[in-house]
């Protein structure tokens, strides 16, 4: 029973299938993670006075634990924040090859969430998907913005997703266990 109770928290929680707000988020992970990497490539310089790389081929052939370590703790964190950032740009890919909109629908994810210079509005995106998407209006992107975030939802979450939930549960009731 506390099993099924968990299992509704999480489809009623929003949080753990809002694409919009992952994709939101893709820019400044994708900064901050830059930054994290080049931050931890210097401090490592300054205080070992070799790249990480080498350090790290040494510590492999020496078959040294850096268990509980800063610097553990520390590229683990950027490990998953890649792990997240390579989820998203993988499901992306897959809507452009594999959906019949895929091309257009990747141009507004791309412009809109994705490319390493955050546009202005809606007014500059439009502008930059012309080349792309024939006469775009405002409408248009809206309506195609709204399509390609929900089709890159269903390509990461699946038949999880709160909306195919409900579907599911219409078309096939629970069974009493």
């Amino acid at each position: 029973m506390a099993k099924k109770k968990a299992e509704q928290d999480v489809r009623d929680d929003l949080r753990y299938h809002d694409t919009r707000r992952l994709l939101r988020k893709y820019q400044g992970v994708t900064w901050s993670l830059e930054l994290s990497v080049q931050r931890l490539r210097i401090q490592f310089h300054v205080e070992y006075g070799t790249d990480i790389e080498e350090f790290l081929d040494t510590v492999y052939l020496a078959r040294t634990n850096l268990g509980g370590t800063d610097l553990e703790h520390h590229t683990q964190c950027i490990e998953r924040s890649h792990k997240m950032l390579t989820l998203v740009q993988n499901a992306v890919e897959l809507l452009r090859t594999r959906h019949k909109k895929g091309e257009s629908y990747y141009w507004i994810l791309y412009y809109a969430y994705m490319s390493p210079r955050k546009l202005k509005n809606a007014d500059e995106i439009i502008e930059m998907l012309r080349p792309h998407i024939r006469d775009i209006s405002f409408s248009t992107y809206y309506r195609l913005s709204k399509e390609a975030v929900d089709a890159v939802s269903s390509v990461l979450w699946g038949f999880t997703s709160k909306d195919t939930l409900d579907i599911l549960e219409k078309l096939l009731p629970p069974t009493a266990s």
